[in-house]
């Protein structure tokens, strides 16, 4: 419940010291598990047969947007590379709220796949209306100096070329009135010592859908983002060392660490008729911690 979600709660416990060695992490070996969705939010039909594709859908914030928009009554296509017990757990937990949802694995840093994903989408859905670039890899390092030719070229062919792929397929399906959003970081603001090449692609991030939002403009699509601060999901958890986890996001104004379902109402304003005057906007949600750099 949010109401758990207090500072007083971190600040007497924290999250414990941990680190995943497999890459990307796995919700269900979080302690605690994130938080990406209160049975106290009710939706209102804001999304109505909808039909969107979430990278990243299978865990953190990708699937707190992912159920935000189930709530609201579209349809979701998950789009995740290959941890299949939590894709399957949030497919189920999609289906609950009476809509259909279909799971697509595979590297989306790979452009064949972006191809065959929107061609999936279309034969099983009908349509695509939304289309969320959410999913992202990261491997700290201490200096630049030891960031591979490997890494750097992984780092921007899952985090940056994957938006473009996606984004190039899904445009003949878009029509007036469709969203593109894509998540960024506040790391793309205010930089990150130990991920220069993670920071360095969400920058690209920024730029890339400013540029969008004019092109596609005067298709009547709108394309915007998301710049999360320090949320507890299994990228954390598998990114960063044990000391680092320990006491994540506690330093932050509001004392806390974000939990993916504190996104999903943006999420779900970005996707909707609510931000119809809104295009090459950026929401920051990061309790404060950029007001404080």
């Amino acid at each position: 419940m949010m109401e758990d979600l207090t500072r007083e709660k971190y600040l007497a416990h924290g999250i414990p010291p941990q680190s995943q060695s497999r890459k990307p992490g796995l919700e269900k070996d979080m302690d605690p598990p994130p938080v990406f969705d209160l049975e106290s939010r009710r939706g209102s039909g804001k999304l109505t047969d909808k039909v969107a594709v979430v990278t990243g859908g299978d865990s953190g914030i990708g699937k707190a947007a992912a159920i935000g928009f189930a709530k609201e009554g579209a349809h979701l296509a998950i789009v995740y590379f290959d941890e299949h017990i939590d894709a399957e757990t949030t497919k189920h937990l999609i289906e609950k709220q009476g809509v259909r949802c279909s799971l697509h694995a595979g590297d989306i840093a790979d452009e064949a796949f972006c191809w065959k994903v929107i061609e999936d989408v279309i034969e099983i859905h009908g349509k695509i209306d939304i289309l969320v670039n959410n999913a992202a890899w990261a491997k700290r390092q201490d200096s630049i100096l030891d960031i591979s030719a490997e890494q750097l070229q992984k780092t921007f062919a899952t985090n940056v070329f994957s938006m473009f792929y996606l984004t190039k397929a899904v445009l003949p399906h878009l029509q007036v009135g469709s969203s593109i959003i894509n998540t960024s970081s506040i790391d793309a603001y205010a930089g990150q010592t130990g991920q220069v090449d993670y920071s360095a692609t969400k920058g690209a991030i920024v730029a890339f859908t400013r540029a969008m939002a004019l092109e596609l403009a005067r298709d009547g699509v709108r394309v915007n983002g998301i710049a999360p601060g320090p949320i507890w999901t299994p990228l954390v958890a598998s990114s960063h060392s044990e000391e680092e986890v320990a006491g994540f996001g506690i330093s932050t104004p509001l004392g806390r660490p974000g939990q993916p379902v504190d996104l999903a109402g943006s999420f779900v304003l970005l996707a909707s008729a609510d931000s119809a005057y809104m295009t090459g906007q950026f929401l920051h949600i990061n309790g404060g911690a950029y007001l404080s750099s």
